[in-house]
């Protein structure tokens, strides 16, 4: 059961891999959330600033820009800054985790994962930043 808040929020799904996306897209747009993909870590802060996302879920291991640099222009930008970033990423060492929270990330999922666990996450940190 999604509530009122899970309904209207809008996730931005960034990932270079369209496997990964359509999924995610997929069970979070059955959970209730508005969801918007984007496969280009290049494109990653436009997408951001035309969706206007209430999270955003960034993979690290991109070609082109990496998930910590794209979270870096994300936290920035004075229109995305109070924006939750989630990292989904394969890496799994402990100094890839501190990067991420340098970086300007709000959680570490490490790939592969559960859908029910993420969307157990998305609920919990939009819940959570609404009360902000």
């Amino acid at each position: 059961m999604a509530d009122t808040k899970t309904q209207t929020a809008k996730v931005l799904v960034i990932d270079d891999e369209p496997e990964i996306t359509d999924i995610v897209e997929t069970f979070l747009t059955e959970s209730g959330y508005n969801v918007f993909v984007e496969n280009s870590a290049i494109d990653a802060l436009s997408a951001a600033k035309k969706f206007n996302p209430d999270i955003i879920l960034l993979d690290i291991m991109m070609p082109g820009q990496d998930g910590y640099d794209v979270c870096q222009e994300f936290k920035k930008d004075p229109d995305l800054a109070r924006v939750p970033v989630i990292f989904l990423t394969g890496k799994d060492r402990s100094d890839d985790m501190g990067r991420s929270f340098k970086s300007g990330g709000d959680m570490f999922i490490k790939k592969p994962f559960s859908c029910e666990r993420l969307l157990e996450i998305v609920n919990i940190v939009i819940m959570s930043s609404s009360h902000s």
